[in-house]
């Protein structure tokens, strides 16, 4: 299993970075990134660490580990900026906390992510078909979210998606140790969402293109 977009407790997750790894290994995982949410007032010191983590938990647990970062509430006119800054700290996966309708997310931040040159759009909520459209010329990938609250567009965002051939990915936005992936969960998700097992194949393809991009 592959999931790109976690937490750990550099930002609002529970757990230290090396043990959300090695439970994530324990639970079957083979990659893992570690988003967690930066704005300016921390991605300078946020993934550096990560970095160096991420590089000796590859080593010694045979888990690929990944730093990101979820850029998260940062106005959209900034957007562009804090995922420049973020790429020069060292984040090989860069997620935007989308538009989802469970938090009061600035309006535009779908799409100046999207034009940001991020990784993944995370939970975007209703995002319209335009921003689909654009989401899949600047090959941005789609969150699928596992996330209570968050999941409820999922269904939008797969049949838009689906529609305009834009790229999808699965993540859990975990934050707690039981958020992790097993496959009765992952199904579960892909059967409210509309998804099916060869849209879940396709989905791991890319969240493991976009792994091999971003080297």
């Amino acid at each position: 299993m592959i999931d790109l977009h976690t937490h750990s407790l550099f930002s609002d997750g529970t757990l230290l970075p090396s043990e959300l790894v090695y439970r994530a290994k324990v639970r079957g995982y083979d990659t893992i990134a570690v988003t967690d949410h930066g704005d300016f007032s921390n991605i300078d010191f946020v993934i550096p660490r990560l970095k160096q983590v991420a590089k000796e938990l590859t080593a010694q647990y045979g888990i690929l580990v990944i730093p990101g970062v979820e850029i998260t509430y940062v106005p959209p006119k900034l957007i562009s900026k804090a995922v420049r800054l973020a790429r020069l700290h060292g984040a090989k996966i860069i997620v935007i906390h989308g538009e989802t309708p469970a938090e009061t997310v600035p309006a535009g931040t779908n799409l100046a992510g999207i034009l940001s040159g991020a990784d993944i759009i995370a939970h975007p909520g209703y995002i319209t078909e335009e921003e689909v459209a654009l989401a899949k010329k600047n090959n941005v990938c789609l969150e699928i979210t596992a996330r209570n609250g968050h999941n409820k567009t999922n269904p939008h965002v797969a049949a838009l998606a689906k529609k305009l051939h834009a790229n999808l990915v699965l993540n859990t936005d975990t934050h707690e140790p039981e958020d992790l992936f097993t496959k009765e969960k992952a199904d579960k998700i892909l059967e409210i969402s509309g998804l099916t097992k060869k849209d879940y194949d396709t989905m791991l393809l890319n969240s493991h293109k976009l792994t091999e991009r971003r080297k």
